[in-house]
């Protein structure tokens, strides 16, 4: 996979402006790495990770009916991992030192994803899967099993 100069150039612009930054990756939202600039942290173990927390964050964010995820932090006794969505099918995650100054690092990365965003040639959806044939009638019941039908008859009298 080819990426864009553009890209590269915003993650490296991205260190520059945060001295803490360890390493960051723009990640689809299905785990696959698009681009990083992640020394000594391993960059698709890294989007596997985000993608997941992603997933059950935008789970929480919608349970509480708080509408779309925008953003993520988990904070460890080392560091902080940020995660941000940049558009409907793409995250950026940053792994940062403890000193960091997280106020900094979301006002540097929220600008970083508005301008990855307007890089991004984000995928079309797939498209949609023609419908399933409907059965004629009233549904067929699911057969019902209990523990106690799984046993064989010589052990259900006793």
């Amino acid at each position: 996979m080819t990426v864009d100069p553009a890209v590269l150039t915003e993650l490296g612009n991205l260190r520059h402006r945060l001295p803490e930054l360890s390493g960051s990756v723009l990640a689809t939202a299905d785990g696959m790495v698009v681009a990083h600039d992640a020394h000594g942290i391993e960059p698709d173990s890294l989007a596997a990770l985000a993608a997941a927390h992603l997933a059950l964050a935008r789970r929480f964010a919608h349970a509480v009916n708080h509408g779309e995820l925008r953003e993520s932090v988990v904070e460890c006794d080392g560091g902080y991992i940020t995660s941000y969505t940049a558009g409907p099918n793409a995250l950026l995650t940053l792994v940062t030192s403890g000193n960091a100054n997280l106020a900094m690092v979301h006002l540097e990365a929220r600008r970083t994803v508005r301008r990855l965003v307007k890089l991004l040639i984000l995928e079309a959806p797939a498209p949609v899967r023609p419908e399933i044939p409907q059965q004629a009638g009233p549904p067929t019941p699911l057969a019902r099993r209990t523990p106690m039908a799984t046993l064989q008859s010589t052990f259900r009298g006793r």
